[in-house]
């Protein structure tokens, strides 16, 4: 993307996507790692993202710059720069509070910008994370109420699926001290977001952003910005090179980039799985068009609904998967059963891969078992144009080899005496060079019975006609015939049977196949479950201890503290056991 495009569009009032971003999105297919930069109106920096000096501050919304990322292979990063908050001059700021969660639901890491200092203004200015649970839910309304989770005091579940937030401080002239003791950025930052003592309206209402802060970005991290050139200079900032600003800016702001490049994690939705652009788009699409109805977006609704489109996405990814797999010997027909079956059950495990490396939250197995039925009605076409082919094949062959005893037949050679007999041999000699002709395919003994049996009337007649047989050596012969076929039909029931058997095998393989490459995507989740879990409760524990250690201990008296922090996170837990669950319910269901 040679420069940024508008992603979510705020006009007249209303948010709208951006067709032609969604488009660019959706031919993404590398895993994304997602940077938002909000701040209030005015506030906003480049921070080397370059997107100040392109984007007009007339526009309103959010824009996006995808580049490949710079230290992740395979990934693409994906920078997203919202409109200026709390713009007066813009004479309608309803969707600020929206277009802040957005900035939310779709960052892995969500980077706020501010001027001069982290005072109580500054983090009063951050009114919208006090609305995130009026913003956004995590469950549907559904699930949340069958679960007996209220979205009040369930933050814990907002930290599992919550970016990383950056607080970059621009045009910082004070020291970094506390009390006289020189501090870090991040200590500077925790000091600002330290909770009051006591109760009262007025500690509340201090309190209430802070402890928002701190519930739903237990992971924070504080970048703080020199001013970056002298304020002669600061109206031409964005047409400046960056060699000409200020050393010390240009320090913190190499800082700043590494941190994002190394510590931005892949976004992720519900459930570990990680987002590709296609995903990312469908989330945009999801959310907007959420919010643009009046209604809340939901973590769980949105991955449901994608999950649907992707999960349907990779079933006719893995069909043509198998049906491309499937065209080499396609065009050998007629082959062996032997040799159909390979090429069917290693196209049929590069189609499960497939499906398996696109789909998710696929909880029931629906999905896979509509990839199954479809390879297995693919797999038995194939076996009909493989037995056509080769009856085709074998009739063709019949005829061009019985075409010269059918003239012998016209000229009268057999209606003689010791006819018969010659007739006989001719005929044992056709039937050798027939099995003798490779590649016939699967049906080649049964239409052998059957042009036998279709010879039975010919071959009597020119016995019966003999006259050097006498009638017991003709009641003989016809014994053997008699005996040659029933031999025959045999041979084609065997063929059938071996046929028949191969097929079922192919399908309890295939069977075994997907359940095998099901339980290994379920151990990947089961491991990506417990590494959000763990993430989780360290994240909540920490931030309990620091309010211990700050003498907030009332707070989480009278088994309060297991009530509002621990059990939210060890229902998190509970998703594991969930996966587990699925599969097993899933294997039962497959194996019918």
């Amino acid at each position: 993307m040679d420069s940024p495009m508008c992603l979510v569009e705020n006009a007249d009032g209303e948010l709208h996507v951006v067709p032609g971003a969604i488009k660019y999105l959706m031919g993404l297919n590398q895993q994304v790692v997602v940077v938002a930069v909000v701040g209030l109106y005015r506030t906003d920096i480049d921070l080397g993202f370059a997107l100040g000096a392109t984007i007009q501050s007339k526009t309103k919304g959010i824009w996006m710059w995808c580049v490949p990322h710079p230290e992740k292979r395979h990934h693409t990063l994906v920078l997203l720069d919202t409109e200026g908050l709390g713009d007066v001059e813009k004479g309608d700021s309803k969707n600020d509070a929206w277009i802040f969660s957005l900035a939310i639901l779709l960052s892995s890491t969500l980077v706020y910008n501010s001027r001069g200092t982290i005072d109580n203004q500054a983090v009063e200015n951050l009114q919208y994370v006090s609305e995130l649970t009026e913003r956004i839910k995590v469950k549907s309304s559904s699930a949340a109420s069958s679960s007996h989770d209220d979205e009040e005091g369930g933050d814990a579940q907002f930290v599992q699926f919550f970016p990383n937030f950056v607080w970059a401080v621009r045009d910082f002239t004070l020291l970094l001290e506390i009390n006289g003791r020189n501090v870090t950025e991040d200590e500077y930052l925790e000091h600002s977001l330290e909770l009051r003592k006591g109760g009262g309206k007025k500690n509340l209402m201090y309190n209430l952003p802070r402890e928002c802060i701190r519930n739903y970005f237990p992971s924070r991290k504080c970048f703080v910005f020199p001013t970056p050139t002298t304020p002669a200079n600061m109206p031409h900032l964005d047409s400046m090179d960056e060699a000409d600003l200020c050393g010390s800016f240009r320090k913190v702001s190499d800082t700043f980039c590494c941190f994002i490049f190394q510590e931005s994690r892949t976004k992720t939705v519900k459930g570990g799985h990680k987002v590709t652009g296609r995903m990312l788009g469908h989330l945009v699409k999801t959310y907007v068009e959420t919010i643009a109805k009046g209604s809340v977006p939901c973590l769980e609704n949105a991955v449901l609904a994608m999950a649907q489109i992707e999960n349907q996405a990779a079933v006719d990814e893995g069909q043509a998967v198998y049906q491309s797999g499937m065209e080499e010997v396609k065009a050998l027909f007629p082959v062996a059963m032997g040799h159909i079956s390979a090429h069917h059950l290693r196209s049929d495990h590069q189609a499960t891969q497939a499906f398996m490396k696109r789909s998710f939250k696929d909880e029931n197995g629906d999905f896979l078992k509509a990839l199954a039925v479809a390879i297995a009605k693919q797999y038995a076409d194939l076996l009909i144009q493989n037995e056509d082919a080769s009856e085709k094949k074998c009739a063709a062959l019949l005829e061009k080899l019985s075409a010269p005893m059918a003239q012998k037949i016209k000229e009268g050679i057999y209606a003689t005496p010791g006819g018969y007999e010659l007739y006989c041999s001719h005929h044992d000699n056709m039937v050798a060079q027939y099995r003798a002709e490779p590649d016939k395919g699967v049906r080649a003994e049964e239409i052998l019975e059957q042009f036998l049996r279709e010879k039975t009337l010919e071959k009597n007649s020119i016995l019966q006609a003999d006259k050097k047989l006498t009638e017991n050596e003709k009641k003989i012969h016809e014994e053997k015939e008699r005996s040659a076929v029933l031999e025959q039909e045999k041979k084609a029931a065997e063929e059938k049977r071996l046929e028949m058997e191969r097929t079922m095998e192919d399908d309890r393989r295939s069977k075994d196949e997907k359940l095998k490459q099901m339980e290994e995507k379920m151990k990947e989740d089961l491991k990506q479950q417990e590494r959000d879990f763990h993430r989780a409760l360290e994240c909540k524990m920490q931030e309990q201890k620091d309010l211990l250690e700050n003498g907030h201990k009332e707070k989480k008296e009278g088994g309060g503290f297991l009530e509002s922090t621990v059990m939210p996170v060890l229902r998190l837990g509970l998703d594991a056991a969930n996966i587990l669950f699925q599969y097993k319910l899933m294997k039962v269901a497959f194996m019918k």
